[in-house]
């Protein structure tokens, strides 16, 4: 007999809506590359008018999107100030310095959000020793710091030291829609504090595919050129685009059901044995605890409960596990089902 899962491993296992579905065979098509797919063209559109920005780049990921601005803002034997636990950083397959050249310089921070005097403290100036700071990477919501909400204050700080410093700031704002769901703070108000942000349409809002780079025009019509050099020039993408249309017009609010369930999940699992968790910070869809049983690891843990239906991720000493729209109500109880009759 087959299982049926519960799959929490991460808000990019989302399927897409039947209206999806439908966009995607109905939908007008071009030649992205020649520059005539007229869904993507309306995507993009879309895209830079809800970050205030005057241009967007449709690209097949999050991570192109972050490697061609790192490569639009910077030049080879630079530097890059990063949070120390930034998923740019940590889990974007070294691009920096593969496709860049230049050398990230982490920063400690408090759930994400870097202390701007740290920041300042990082700018370096060139010599035959030392590469200049070009530009400072932000990230919100912050995946390794489980989802937690960078304030906009935070944003403003660190805007006000690259200024002073003639720096760039990109956003990785993979989730910045659940960001402002969470906090009431518009994306625009973000997105006003950098100078480029990408924002994936295939995680939360449920696209199956992409994500947006928003930018100077300039600069993006330089990052598609970038994109074609980095293998992800698409023909006709409207068939991709056409989700992401929906994704930004009908997915946005829904967020907050992902962030009621992820909490309630994370507050009825918090007393367990071996689970080390304060539900207190659990402000977006993403639940990450740390795990300590005398009987159990973590890999045994999650085998567990893969038996019992649920999916969900090791990270270093703990597991997380994310809410999303193909997770339900019914999804959370077989969940807190699961925790209750391991750890018993």
């Amino acid at each position: 007999m087959s299982i049926t899962y519960s799959d929490f491993r991460s808000d990019t296992v989302t399927r897409p809506t039947e209206k999806m579905r439908r966009a995607m065979a109905e939908a007008v098509v071009g030649d992205d590359v020649l520059g005539d797919d007229p869904t993507v063209q309306e995507l993009e559109r879309l895209a830079a008018g809800i970050m205030g920005k005057e241009a967007a780049l449709f690209c097949p990921s999050g991570t192109m999107a972050n490697s061609i601005a790192v490569k639009m803002w910077t030049s080879a034997l630079e530097e890059v100030i990063v949070e120390e636990r930034s998923h740019i950083y940590n889990m974007e397959s070294t691009h920096m310095t593969f496709i860049s050249g230049v050398t990230p310089r982490p920063v400690r921070s408090v759930r994400g959000a870097m202390d701007p005097k740290d920041v300042a403290a990082a700018v370096r100036r060139p010599n035959v020793h030392t590469p200049r700071t070009s530009l400072v990477c932000l990230e919100n919501t912050h995946n390794n710091w489980g989802g937690a909400v960078v304030p906009l204050e935070n944003f403003r700080g660190i805007r006000r030291v690259a200024e002073a410093n003639g720096l760039k700031v990109h956003l990785d704002g993979a989730r910045i829609f659940n960001a402002s769901v969470a906090s009431g703070v518009p994306v625009r108000d973000f997105a006003d504090q950098v100078d480029s942000l990408q924002f994936c349409l295939s995680k939360g809002l449920s696209a199956p595919v992409g994500s947006m780079l928003a930018g100077p025009r300039e600069r993006i019509e330089f990052g598609r050129r970038l994109r074609k050099a980095f293998g992800g020039g698409m023909r006709q993408a409207g068939v991709l685009a056409a989700p992401g249309l929906i994704a930004l017009t009908e997915m946005v609010d829904r967020l907050k059901d992902d962030h009621a369930r992820a909490r309630r999940l994370a507050a009825a699992i918090s007393g367990l044995p071996g689970v080390r968790l304060d539900p207190a910070e659990v402000e977006t869809d993403i639940v990450i605890f740390g795990f300590e049983h005398p009987r159990l690891g973590v890999d045994d843990m999650l085998a567990r409960m893969k038996e019992k239906g649920i999916l969900a991720l090791a990270v270093p000493g703990g597991i997380r596990l994310v809410t999303h729209k193909d997770v339900g109500d019914e999804d959370i109880d077989r969940a807190i089902r699961a925790f209750r009759e391991i750890l018993a």
